[in-house]
């Protein structure tokens, strides 16, 4: 092994490496010359690796950076070493008074997160798309392919180099800046991590580095991904957690994360990793094919995490629904505060795209939102970045359909225009108050984004064209895009005030299959969502917990929010029934079409 370099003009002789038997680390020393070769601030360079006679160029495990020439396309790692260090100003952030206990998180990718077609920077994220997620009212972001990653198209799942922050998007002083300006306006920031698998290419990544074909990864097919053509970390191997368990600490400690986003958990929990198989009974968790290392390793990231930085948030994205996942070790647990409730988004696309309004089964959807188990914490999403990409469609794009480009204008009668945004409302309200104890969103779907992403590629010309959000039109007044952002903003203000996700579960009060309406309550206020498809109901009876009197403090009809002011906010509504009698309290509402109504029963 060789240290090569634009130093030593790429001279795989100049510098060779030893071999400490002891520990097993190749190592070496550069003097300074009389001409001051040696590796500067800048400098380019890579190791030069030796395996059975045939020599490679790899990039180091550990570097901290790598940048791509423009013109050849190639990777190297390069020295890097600030003017000065990165002043942080973020001492006194606590990522617990951020959140409250009810994580609301915006999901973003910091190089489409510009309207112009091009890759957008760390720093005019934090600039410009920091303060909407502010304004409309998330606490937590979660940045996705910061890790450095060849293909820009991946989305950042498959990662090349795990301590370097991704180049193009600048530099690591530029992402220290968008986490020190996030904390600076009370948003816990978290990182999007794949410790699942890697990147297979050689030449900027990990696999095959010392010839044996296992170094950081299981030998032989176990090493592949069936489905993501990628490779297989083996957990077992002391190195690789030393490896990994360091990676955790070096994003908290140098960069100042909150936490992760574990991806592709269900795939390191078994070793069918999730592929064609159907989660049912106790069996389908445990035994032969639970891989036993993935699962300690993830014991001790959440372990190592919380020495670290106690408060951080740690988040599974997990499909199988294993038992103790998002329990503390000290139960027998993994150690992970919530799951991703991956179910969900699911369920509403299969609906949208299968189901007439008429046709839809409200038993099932609340089947949907309560199922998860109990004392396991969720994160409910109706989408995410999943559904926004090209193949697939947004909540938006199957409500609107031709729509969403020739009826957005606020005075446009269009009724199928109108029915989407009374159901974009509707989806994401049902999600948040009753789907789980945290909420996502992928950024531009809170405003109903008309378009999904698609990375540059050989088959759109490498177009950056949809790989872009267009926030000018969330800001245009005149289109509904700005009504549907306001409701997001007044639905998230609710269950920050009401701290709706720390009290629940909700609780079934009405579930009215043959009008489509559906009732319940959580935090103290009683929900009431008419799925029907066109006609109210004066006098509707709903079912309360307590008798009293109830005011409507947030409704989906108001005109703002693109609705059509059908109620009276200044109604005061008084229970029939209870205080000692035999019959319930209830209260009698006007619920019109397609509406959700939000009480709270007067102290």
């Amino acid at each position: 092994m060789s240290l090569v370099g634009d130093f030593n003009f790429w001279n795989r002789q100049a510098d060779p490496l030893q071999k400490n038997e002891a520990s097993g680390i190749w190592e070496g020393f550069i003097a300074d010359d009389a001409n001051g070769r040696r590796p500067a601030a800048g400098s380019r360079y890579k190791l030069h690796v030796v395996a059975h006679g045939q020599g490679k160029d790899r990039l180091p495990a550990y570097l901290r950076r790598a940048v791509q020439d423009e013109q050849t396309k190639d990777y190297s790692a390069q020295v890097w070493v600030p003017e000065a260090p990165f002043a942080w100003t973020d001492k006194a952030f606590r990522v617990a008074t951020a959140t409250q206990g009810q994580p609301l998180i915006y999901e973003a990718h910091p190089g489409m997160a510009q309207e112009e077609s091009r890759v957008g920077s760390y720093r005019e994220f934090a600039d410009y798309v920091l303060p909407r997620i502010q304004a409309d009212g998330y606490n937590t972001v979660q940045l996705m392919a910061v890790l450095e990653h060849p293909y820009y198209g991946s989305f950042g799942y498959h990662v090349a180099n795990f301590f370097a922050p991704s180049s193009r998007f600048g530099t690591p002083e530029d992402l220290k800046y968008l986490v020190n300006e996030a904390h600076r306006r009370n948003i816990a920031v978290l990182l999007d991590l794949v410790h699942s698998h890697a990147v297979k290419n050689e030449a900027e990544g990990l696999a095959d580095f010392d010839g044996s074909g296992n170094l950081y990864f299981h030998k032989g097919e176990r090493g592949n991904h069936p489905g993501w053509d990628s490779k297989l970390f083996d957990y077992g191997r002391p190195e690789v957690q030393q490896f990994l368990l360091s990676n955790l600490r070096y994003w908290l400690e140098e960069f100042h994360f909150d936490g992760f986003r574990f991806d592709g958990v269900t795939s390191m929990l078994y070793h069918h990793h999730g592929e064609g198989h159907a989660f049912g009974g106790y069996d389908s968790y445990f035994g032969p094919q639970a891989d036993d290392d993935a699962i300690l390793y993830l014991m001790l990231a959440s372990t190592l995490v919380r020495e670290f930085k106690k408060p951080a948030l740690l988040i599974a994205e997990d499909m199988s629904g294993l038992p103790g996942l998002c329990r503390p070790i000290a139960d027998g647990g993994v150690g992970f505060d919530y799951r991703l409730g991956m179910g969900l988004p699911d369920f509403w696309i299969k609906t949208l795209k299968h189901k007439r309004d008429e046709d839809w089964d409200l038993g099932e959807l609340w089947h949907q939102l309560v199922n998860r188990r109990q004392g396991e914490k969720t994160v409910a999403y109706a989408e995410s970045h999943d559904q926004a990409l090209v193949g697939d469609k947004t909540l938006a794009q199957w409500l609107y359909g031709d729509a969403i480009y020739q009826h957005m204008h606020v005075q446009d009668g269009d009724g199928g225009a109108a029915r989407a945004t009374a159901l974009h409302k509707l989806i994401r309200l049902i999600t948040l108050s009753a789907g789980g104890e945290a909420y996502l969103n992928f950024m531009g779907n809170e405003f109903g984004h008309p378009e999904w992403i698609d990375f540059p590629r050989a088959g759109n010309d490498w177009s950056y064209h949809y790989a872009r959000r267009q926030w000018s039109l969330a800001d245009n007044p005149d289109l509904r895009y700005a009504q549907l952002l306001a409701f997001d903003k007044g639905m998230l203000a609710l269950a920050r005030e009401r701290r709706l996700l720390v009290h629940g579960p909700a609780q079934l009060l009405n579930l009215d299959h043959g009008n489509s309406i559906i009732a319940f309550e959580r935090a103290g206020l009683v929900f009431v969502f008419s799925f029907q498809v066109s006609e109210s109901f004066f006098d509707y009876a709903v079912p309360v917990p307590a008798a009293g009197r109830y005011r409507l403090v947030f409704t989906s009809d108001k005109p703002e929010f693109g609705g059509f002011d059908r109620l009276d906010e200044s109604v005061v509504y008084d229970t029939l029934g209870g205080g000692g009698t035999a019959e319930a309290p209830r209260l009698r509402l006007y619920v019109p079409s397609r509406t959700a109504l939000v009480l709270s029963r007067d102290k």
